[in-house]
Parts: C-alpha cells; sequence; structure tokens
C-alpha cells in the first residue's frame, strides 16, 4: 500500500500531467532568450480574437492537437471583451500538429475555424483538414515553433501577457479555467 505521501506525489504527477502537452522527449531546449511582447508582436504569426484596438494582448502559443490548448480556447472566450488574444500555432506534437496549424492560418475566418476544428476533436474526429492555402503557411507555424523554443517554453498552451494591475510581463505553460486565467491576466472575472 502507498503512503500518503507517495499517493500525494502520484495525484501531483496526474494533476500535471493533465495541465499541459509536452513535446516528444527528443525534442531539445536551448537557453532561453527573455521574452518579449515586442518580439512577440514582430515575429510570430497568429489570429486574433477580441477587440483588435485592445489596450491589453494576450499572446497564447497552442498545438491545435493539445486538448489542453483546446480547453484554454474555450476557457479564453469569455475574457475576449478584456483582451486581444493571439494564437500562435506551433509544431509540438507531431506533424499534423504542423498542418492543422498552417491551415488555421491560411483560413478566411480563423476564429470560426478553430470553433469548428476543436468541435471536431471533441467529437473524436481528425479536426481542420488542410485547405488551397495550407503549404504556404507551413513556414509559419515552423518559425512560431522556432520562437516558442528559443524563448525556452517546453510546453502548450503558453501564456504571455503583461498583468493588468502591476504590468509585469508574466508567463504560464499549461491551461486554466476561465476564472484562474482572469486572475493571472488581472482582469474582471465574467459573472457566471
Amino acid at each position: 500500500m502507498p503512503s500518503v505521501f507517495t499517493s500525494f506525489l502520484m495525484v501531483a504527477a496526474a494533476t500535471l500531467v493533465l495541465a499541459a502537452c509536452d513535446p516528444p522527449k527528443e525534442a531539445a531546449t536551448a537557453p532561453a532568450a527573455a521574452v518579449s511582447a515586442a518580439a512577440l508582436q514582430s515575429e510570430a504569426r497568429g489570429f486574433s480574437v477580441g477587440p483588435a484596438m485592445s489596450a491589453r494582448t494576450v499572446y497564447v502559443f497552442f498545438d491545435p492537437q493539445c486538448p489542453h490548448c483546446a480547453a484554454l480556447w474555450e476557457a479564453a472566450k469569455p475574457l475576449k471583451s478584456h483582451a486581444r488574444f493571439v494564437w500562435i500555432p506551433v509544431r509540438l506534437l507531431n506533424k499534423t500538429s504542423e498542418e492543422q496549424g498552417a491551415s488555421l492560418l491560411a483560413a478566411p475566418d480563423p476564429a470560426k475555424a478553430m470553433d469548428e476544428h476543436e468541435a471536431s476533436m471533441r467529437a473524436k474526429g481528425p479536426g481542420i483538414q488542410p485547405g488551397p492555402a495550407t503549404d504556404a503557411q507551413r513556414p509559419a507555424v515552423t518559425a512560431n515553433t522556432a520562437l516558442m523554443t528559443r524563448y525556452g517554453f517546453a510546453s502548450v498552451p503558453t501564456v504571455v501577457a503583461t498583468q493588468a494591475q502591476t504590468g509585469a510581463l508574466s508567463t504560464h505553460e499549461g491551461s486554466m479555467s476561465t476564472a484562474e486565467l482572469a486572475r493571472f491576466l488581472g482582469v474582471p472575472a465574467p459573472a457566471s
């Protein structure tokens, strides 16, 4: 029979596993560069959800194959009036991640395509399928993945944002509930 400490460690490990998707073990990480909102704004290729002229921008590195990223996508929806969310697709889990990320970037309405993709994935479907412009967007997903790696982030989803009350640039790896995300961003949580 496991000790209380061993049981605690097993529960803690299971919780961590459920919070984020990690890359395959063979992926090496280089020393991290300091994350910068200016660099993300100029280098990352993603799609925006929320007010284009928002004073607050939240950057989210995500893998289209990651269920934790899907959970964060849903958790962020009630907060889109408080910030512009820039969803940055990366290839962390497998080759399908790259294809689907490129397909999302190539979609005429990426937010609608993401909703449809996530609905398909929840239904155990294939998710978004490649379109005619998918191949042209693959380099953007590759560059996004390199950018994420340059900052030393090791799992998805990864959120980078300026905290509303402190002004500090903060990062978080792993999914969050809507209330947790609101606290992280320093914005009011939506009424239930």
